[in-house]
C-alpha cells in the first residue's frame, strides 16, 4: 500500500467523459425513437457498455489500477455478456 501512485485527473478530463456520457444518452433515448425491431434491445445495450466503459476507467480510475482488477473486471464483462447473449438468443428465437 505505501507504493501507492497518486494520480490527478484534470477537470477537463472531467468534463469531457461528462459531456459525453450526455450524448451518449441522449443517442439511447434516440435509439428508443426509431424502429429498429429486433435490433433496439442489442443498440442500447451497446451504447450502455460504452457509457459504462467510461465510468469504470475514468470515474473509478480502473484506468490507473493495477492489472489484476482490471482482469477481474473483464472477466465479470465477459460473464455478463455471456448472459446477455443467452437472453437475447431466447428472446429473438420465441
Amino acid at each position: 500500500m505505501a507504493e501507492e501512485k497518486h494520480h490527478i485527473t484534470s477537470y477537463k478530463t472531467y468534463l469531457l467523459v461528462l459531456s459525453l456520457l450526455i450524448v451518449f444518452t441522449l443517442l439511447s433515448v434516440a435509439i428508443t425513437q426509431i424502429e429498429l425491431s429486433r435490433w433496439a434491445a442489442a443498440a442500447a445495450l451497446l451504447v450502455a457498455g460504452i457509457k459504462s466503459t467510461f465510468v469504470l476507467m475514468i470515474f473509478m480510475h480502473l484506468k490507473y489500477d493495477q492489472r489484476m482488477f482490471r482482469v477481474m473486471v473483464g472477466l465479470i464483462v465477459a460473464l455478463v455478456v455471456v448472459v446477455i447473449i443467452i437472453t437475447m438468443l431466447d428472446f429473438l428465437f420465441r
